[in-house]
């Protein structure tokens, strides 16, 4: 469709640099501002999925929108993230039997069906992660709130999310709707936490929809 896409793999994912620190909600904003500085953006969607929504209503928040012309959460991990007991199971798992973690993260991932062939590029996805980086984001979850940066959010926001999502309720979604100003929620009924890819039609049409 002749548009731009950049995506980011946050410091200690993916094939970024991975330090042992830096892993907070601030740190994370700063490093998408250092990114936009670099490439010289203006006048951008942000849409951020899961941990990647919170970060990028932190950026929204903390650095005034810099750049934003839209912003757009999907299945953000907002206000909140994990509750204590479930962050404090994944820590458990992430320094001691990361692949077990990976492969409870896949099983509850997935609304529709996917092949073993997918979950297993999937599985191996998560393992281009460090350990300490894991471990880092699980207690960022755990430990920050974003109640307060909800109400700075000024840009048309559109929020999407799985009906049957299992690692961020859905009410949630619902929740950042009712709080963020100019937002619309749009409910995905036959996606879990990644409806861009169970539901990609519809997504990339509200992309369209919003960039035009």
């Amino acid at each position: 469709m002749g548009f731009r896409c950049i995506g980011i793999d946050w410091r200690g994912f993916g094939k970024s640099d991975k330090p042992i620190n830096g892993y907070n909600f601030d740190r994370l904003a700063d490093d998408i501002r250092a990114v936009l500085e670099a490439l010289q953006l203006d006048n951008f969607t942000l849409v951020g999925h899961s941990t990647g929504g919170a970060i990028a209503i932190r950026y929204t928040s903390r650095h005034n929108g810099y750049g934003v012309s839209n912003l757009v959460l999907v299945d953000a991990a907002a206000p909140i993230g994990f509750t204590k007991e479930t962050a404090n199971r994944f820590l458990t798992l992430a320094l001691n039997d990361r692949p077990k973690l990976m492969q409870e993260v896949i099983d509850n991932f997935f609304f529709q069906y996917i092949t073993n062939s997918f979950s297993d590029w999937f599985f191996q996805l998560g393992l281009q992660a460090a350990g300490w980086s894991t471990a880092a984001i699980i207690t960022t979850l755990r430990d920050e709130q974003l109640y307060q940066d909800l109400s700075e959010i000024m840009v048309p926001t559109l929020i999407v999310h799985g009906v049957h999502d299992k690692v961020i309720p859905f009410a949630q979604a619902q929740e950042l709707n009712q709080t963020i100003k100019n937002s619309q929620l749009v409910p995905f009924h036959y996606s879990g936490h990644r409806p861009f890819w169970e539901e990609r039609d519809k997504f990339n049409e509200l992309m369209k929809q919003i960039i035009f």
